[in-house]
């Protein structure tokens, strides 16, 4: 018996939580997947998978070999790649959940770059803020606004993007310009659910920071969105300065309490392990070169 010859493919059927999402990952037939496994199965005399109509779950001992199996697998793939990375640049698929207007705003560019830089890399991205589970979903890792509350996930903080406050003229006009920040009592607030309020508030100058319980007619997890709704004259959003520059040089929006600067969006890369693969750990490099000097 070869210990080896099925384990990457017991890993991946595992990851996914079936065959047909295994043989999707893997790219090979589910067919073949499905004798693979049976073959490992057979060759160690103990069922791995319990299997129904409706789903597919590992046996006690299934899970306990997969612990085992997923770190050698990862290890394996890990030294391959340090090897083929020695002879040029990396090359692979990345695959990665990305915040919709993160990426719009800095992602995209970064992305072209560094394609231009790896031709031999693939990008597949899902701009999207849902819960992501790094053990089961075919990413090799999220980009997050916020710090993670699953222990059990690896996060690290790669950048500090400033955001600011913005409002059309035509609401302004209407509603009166906060000078103080606990004039935003008086206000309708676009809330973004992915960042806590209170807003927190530092003088530009220096000193103490003020938190306001801010509320609003809306709550939504899409910063354009809010942004489309700040130009509706709704109210004043809370926003990258970077992500309203365009509609802030055409006037459309106007910046709000210049004065004061709300805290910075913390970014976070979310892995399921430290050990990365080549093509995965030099592209987050690159990208947190890039965001230290586009966030400035």
């Amino acid at each position: 018996m070869d210990p080896f010859r099925n384990m990457d493919i017991f890993v991946e059927v595992a990851k996914a939580g079936g065959f047909r999402l295994g043989a999707k990952a893997l790219n090979i037939p589910i067919s073949t997947v499905s004798r693979r496994i049976a073959e490992l199965e057979r060759d160690i005399g103990l069922r791995l998978f319990k299997r129904t109509t409706r789903r597919m779950e590992l046996t006690d001992v299934g899970r306990l070999y997969f612990e085992r199996c997923r770190r050698l697998v990862e290890e394996a793939k890990v030294a391959h790649e340090e090897l083929t990375t020695t002879q040029g640049n990396v090359s692979g698929l990345i695959r990665a959940m990305v915040p919709i207007d993160f990426s719009f705003v800095y992602l995209n560019s970064i992305v072209a770059d560094f394609l231009r830089l790896n031709p031999g890399i693939r990008f597949e991205l899902d701009l999207s803020a849902r819960p992501v589970n790094l053990v089961s979903d075919p990413f090799d890792f999220a980009i997050r606004m916020s710090a993670p509350t699953d222990m059990g996930i690896i996060a690290r903080k790669i950048a500090e993007i400033p955001i600011g406050l913005f409002a059309s003229p035509e609401y302004l006009a209407a509603r009166g310009t906060p000078r103080t920040p606990a004039d935003l009592l008086q206000h309708d607030c676009l809330l973004l659910s992915e960042w806590a309020w209170p807003w927190r508030l530092t003088p530009a100058t220096g000193g103490e920071p003020v938190y306001v319980n801010v509320e609003g007619p809306i709550v939504t997890n899409n910063l354009g969105s809010l942004i489309q709704l700040a130009m509706k004259h709704l109210g004043i959003v809370l926003v990258f300065s970077e992500r309203v520059r365009p509609e802030v040089e055409a006037g459309r929006l106007v910046p709000v309490l210049p004065d004061w600067e709300p805290t910075a969006a913390s970014v976070y890369v979310l892995t399921e392990t430290r050990l990365l693969p080549a093509r995965v750990r030099v592209f987050i490099n690159y990208l947190i070169e890039r965001l230290a000097v586009v966030t400035r």
